[in-house]
């Protein structure tokens, strides 16, 4: 990709240079040449193919990120309930209870 930007800047840039030393050429001719007919296309190109290099960089940076959070968690969660403990507390450090039986009425249905 880089080899492709290069030669096309290149290319741009001997057109600007001989805008500016033409007999009927100016120097603002040569400098919208370049940005025009160079900066602009590549600067559009290396947006474009650069992409899948950034998404891959977002994904890592995302996933590391997300390893650093799960290990951060565990060891939250074996601090918080002594060694090899794998159940964490509730909000109100509370051990989580069981489920109770039926002793709660149906909804809509009097006892």
């Amino acid at each position: 990709m880089y080899l492709i930007v290069i030669a096309w800047t290149y290319v741009t840039l001997m057109m600007a240079v001989a805008e500016a030393t033409s007999p009927t050429g100016t120097l603002l001719g040569a400098v919208i040449t370049f940005a025009l007919y160079g900066l602009l296309p590549m600067g559009i190109l290396v947006y474009i193919l650069g992409t899948p290099s950034r998404k891959r960089a977002i994904k890592a940076r995302e996933a590391a990120e997300q390893a650093a959070h799960d290990a951060e968690q565990a060891a939250g969660a074996r601090e918080a309930g002594g060694p090899g403990s794998s159940a964490a507390p509730d909000a109100g450090s509370e051990a989580p209870a069981a489920a109770q039986g039926g002793a709660v009425a149906p909804v809509g249905k009097e006892p």
